[in-house]
């Protein structure tokens, strides 16, 4: 079984003037994957769908 390849995205919120200094994210139907778009090549964090949303959750409450 072959992995489908993933689609990463920054937010529209990210600033263009720091160049690629920006969080990037793929979702998946299982999984969200998370990785630091200046090092995209290195491993990045994947976690749940529900643990995903409860993290936006809790950031944009501040």
């Amino acid at each position: 079984m072959s992995t489908p390849e993933l689609h990463w995205f920054k937010s529209s919120y990210s600033d263009s003037s720091n160049g690629n200094d920006c969080v990037e994210v793929a979702i998946a139907p299982a999984t969200v994957h998370i990785r630091d778009s200046k090092t995209a090549e290195a491993p990045h964090l994947t976690v749940t769908p529900r643990t995903w949303n409860s993290f936006v959750g809790h950031v944009s409450d501040r």
